[in-house]
């Protein structure tokens, strides 16, 4: 868990930063401590005046307002009642227990977090001071919460973040979290890490984390908007729930913001062809069938995805480097590795005819790669290969807790 503190002037523009959110639908007030009122019974002004009450009791101490972010790893989605106890216990450590402070949780971000808004002005009108808040109590009070909970360390996520580059990811299991949060996830997740130039390419990454990046048909008012939205895919690679609006996505991963970030990689990854071509090589060596050649790669942690008409011929392929992040288009690497000569090696005699490709099968990469599903080959995809031509690719990105109990334990504490 990672805690930022942010001190100031102003009560109010903090409780306005995340009622805006909260009226958005981008985050909820889930505990209102030292309050009278439950939370959902707050209006803006008791949520306001009780903090104000406090620092007119010392008006000699101008920053006097108290901002809290605490950040959860990927993939802690933990549950209202648990985020709402971590607050408590994070603000006891920080001296700020008997203080009455407000906490909301956000949806807008591609990880979990909550942000506490306080003031360090007691009822009597002395003064918390602020000073080595942040480097002593808070990460004294941060590492206890994190071992009471069994939390990722703040000290583990940086140190992976900084050996590998990358994140951790798993691919969407539609149903079992919610979409929106997971697409975010892997979309930001996606985008730190690999190196792609095109939609196609941006697609034969996504695809493995069950994710459609999708601009609608050429004749639709999205795709003549130059509008983008996301869909989460089933096991069979079919679309499921329903889109998500790129401009709504943390990071807002529209058409323009993925134009620039193409460019950018255009010159960010020939530096990760070489590695590449020398795996390519290896792998095709002895005329390998469509499947072995698949087997090899994936054994060297990179994923081929092969793409095929109707009729079962090769029409396109993209060579996913998990290693290096390096994301290419066959032909990119070089004739020898493009569509139509893999088509031709795959068809010599001796290799056994091979099924059409899906997005349903999963294979995972050692520790330091990230977990990824390979394609399969079980049942045309359909609308995935008309994603993937070329004129797709070209533009010019809990209730609440127990609150009575909650209010039995807090009955000692000064209001």
């Amino acid at each position: 868990m990672v805690a930022k503190i942010k001190t100031g002037r102003s009560i109010l523009g903090a409780i306005n930063y995340n009622e805006h959110k909260v009226r958005l639908g981008k985050a909820e007030l889930i505990l209102a401590q030292g309050y009278l009122k439950d939370p959902s019974d707050l209006s803006f002004s008791d949520k306001l005046h009780r903090l104000t009450d406090l620092t007119k009791r010392n008006e000699r101490t101008l920053v006097n307002a108290l901002h809290v972010s605490l950040n959860f790893a990927v993939g802690e989605n933990l549950e209202k009642d648990t985020l709402q106890q971590i607050a408590d216990e994070y603000m006891d450590g920080l001296g700020f227990g008997r203080q009455p402070y407000l906490v909301y949780q956000h949806h807008d971000a591609g990880h979990p977090h909550l942000h506490l808004v306080s003031t360090n002005i007691k009822h009597d009108g002395e003064r918390i001071s602020f000073h080595l808040l942040a480097n002593r109590a808070s990460e004294h009070s941060r590492k206890n919460v994190e071992i009471n909970y069994g939390l990722v360390k703040a000290e583990d996520q940086r140190q992976a973040e900084k050996i590998t580059g990358k994140l951790i990811l798993e691919p969407i299991v539609y149903g079992k979290s919610e979409t929106k949060r997971a697409i975010t996830n892997v979309i930001n997740g996606l985008i730190k890490t690999y190196k792609f130039t095109s939609m196609a390419e941006f697609n034969a990454v996504l695809n493995l984390y069950n994710v459609l990046a999708d601009r609608g048909a050429k004749d639709t008012r999205i795709y003549n908007k130059n509008g983008l939205v996301y869909w989460a895919l089933d096991a069979s690679g079919n679309k499921a729930g329903v889109p998500i609006k790129a401009s709504s996505i943390y990071g807002k991963p529209t058409l323009k913001t993925l134009s620039d970030k193409f460019r950018l990689n255009e010159a960010m990854r020939k530096p990760l062809k070489a590695s590449l071509i020398k795996a390519l090589e290896h792998a095709l060596q002895d005329q390998p069938g469509q499947l072995r050649f698949k087997h090899l790669l994936r054994g060297k942690g990179i994923d081929a995805v092969i793409r095929k008409n109707t009729r079962g011929l090769i029409y396109g392929v993209t060579f996913i480097d998990h290693n290096t992040g390096g994301v290419f288009k066959g032909s990119d690497l070089g004739k020898k590795y493009s569509a139509a000569n893999l088509g031709t090696i795959f068809s010599l005699p001796g290799h056994a005819p091979t099924q059409r490709s899906s997005f349903s099968t999963q294979s995972k990469f050692t520790n330091d790669q990230l977990s990824a599903p390979a394609p399969g080959n079980s049942a045309d995809y359909g609308l995935l290969e008309i994603l993937y031509k070329d004129e797709y690719t070209d533009f010019g990105a809990l209730g609440m807790l127990k609150q009575n109990k909650r209010r039995k334990k807090r009955r000692g504490r000064s209001l």
